[in-house]
């Protein structure tokens, strides 16, 4: 099949996940709305961002298990279809329980997409390039990232935040049906060859993966990187520069898109370092000591401007925690691949869904009662704490790295 053709499909999948990217963090601009909305706390507002990845982090091991079934094309269809569905319930929702559940239910439609795609970069890209197409797919969701800062505070603006999110789930409906019709899980000449796995050998794969030390270390490394990372990038971010440095929260948008705008960069660049210097473990311990520095710099609530560097270098730098899902697949063989990026997948989700709350609930102990406009301001105090918690997740990451590292290094089949 022509490159045009495959980069074609590659790029409706990676639209999809840009899309889910979207809206898993778009609550960081939304938070003055839905604080608004739903008369929230900030222990509540991280519960309603989480309730994305609650649901998100617990399907990834079935969605991987589905997507070695039923392969590509099917699974991101369906769960495009169903995040459709959320995001029309959320945009609609009159009640904090509503949008809760139907956050929870945008974050089940979205939960195969990004296994689904690493599939299909199974099938249709050389082995040497894979880490390359995946970091390429996370810039993909850095776009997204960007999309639901500055873009999205002023067209929230312009027509509300509910208006704003419903005209998301339409893009959403429309992607689905491209996917359908364009995307094709495995080369014509491999389609013949291609049989599900049975049941037992599922449950023989699954029980392989999760008997791997390995496995845990990159479900670590992802827990406490993704975590943390998505959790000031998707949600306390934009608050955090709004409160601290007295700016609009288009302003402090501005600074989150350029956090986004490291994702789009990093994990390309770590992905193209990777498969030309053949190493995966000495850059995630590298981007691990780089998150170190990042969350102990915030903590000190440094120069506005500064704020904008550290909060691109953390997500620069969280690019090479991805190189756990290339570590994954070199580590099985392609039928248990959706299997092992699942299982690790849903600790870094899971991760996503706990620090949010532990993040609220400290800004929460720290805060002054005071509010602008109906939403709480949270208190300096609050944020140094919160971003010294950032730092020690990161150093964890870091050292687990480097466990991983001794471990993989005595392995021929991964650097």
């Amino acid at each position: 099949m022509p490159r045009r053709r495959r980069l074609l499909m590659w790029s409706l999948l990676a639209a999809a996940f840009l899309l889910v990217n979207f809206h898993r963090t778009a609550t960081g601009v939304l938070a003055s709305s839905l604080a608004v909305a739903f008369d929230t706390s900030g222990t509540e507002l991280g519960v309603l961002h989480s309730s994305f990845f609650y649901i998100y982090a617990a399907l990834q091991l079935p969605a991987g298990l589905l997507v070695d079934r039923y392969g590509s094309r099917r699974a991101a269809t369906v769960s495009l279809v169903v995040m459709t569905v959320g995001v029309g319930w959320f945009a609609t929702a009159g009640s904090f329980p509503a949008a809760f559940l139907a956050r929870g239910l945008i974050g089940l439609g979205g939960s195969t997409i990004y296994i689904a795609t690493l599939a299909f970069l199974a099938s249709w890209f050389r082995p040497d390039a894979y880490a390359t197409m995946t970091g390429l797919t996370i810039a993909a969701s850095g776009i997204g990232g960007v999309l639901a800062t500055t873009p999205l505070a002023y067209t929230i603006d312009a027509v509300g935040w509910r208006s704003s999110i419903l005209a998301a789930g339409v893009v959403g409906g429309l992607l689905a049906g491209a996917v359908w019709a364009v995307v094709r899980d495995s080369p014509p000449s491999e389609a013949v060859d291609r049989d599900p796995p049975t049941a037992s050998a599922v449950l023989a794969n699954t029980r392989t993966v999760l008997g791997e030390v390995e496995t845990w270390l990159m479900g670590a490394l992802l827990f406490l990187a993704i975590g943390m990372n998505f959790t000031v990038l998707g949600l306390w971010g934009v608050p955090f520069v709004a409160d601290v440095y007295e700016v609009s929260v288009q302003t402090a948008s501005l600074f989150v898109l350029v956090g986004n705008v490291g994702t789009i960069l990093g994990s390309p660049v770590f992905g193209v370092l990777s498969d030309r210097l053949g190493a995966r473990t000495p850059l995630m311990i590298l981007g691990g000591a780089a998150g170190v520095v990042v969350y102990l710099t915030l903590a000190t609530v440094p120069p506005l401007p500064v704020v904008g560097v550290a909060l691109f270098l953390a997500l620069f730098a969280n690019g090479s925690v991805t190189l756990a899902f290339t570590v994954a697949k070199e580590r099985h063989a392609p039928g248990v691949s959706g299997t092992a990026t699942g299982v690790i997948n849903s600790l870094g989700y899971f991760g996503a869904a706990v620090f949010p709350a532990v993040m609220g609930a400290i800004l929460d102990a720290y805060w002054t009662g005071e509010t602008v406009g109906g939403a709480p301001t949270y208190t300096v105090a609050g944020y140094r704490v919160a971003f010294l918690v950032g730092a020690g997740a990161a150093l964890l990451a870091m050292l687990v790295a480097v466990a991983l590292h001794y471990r993989v290094s005595r392995d021929p089949r991964v650097a």
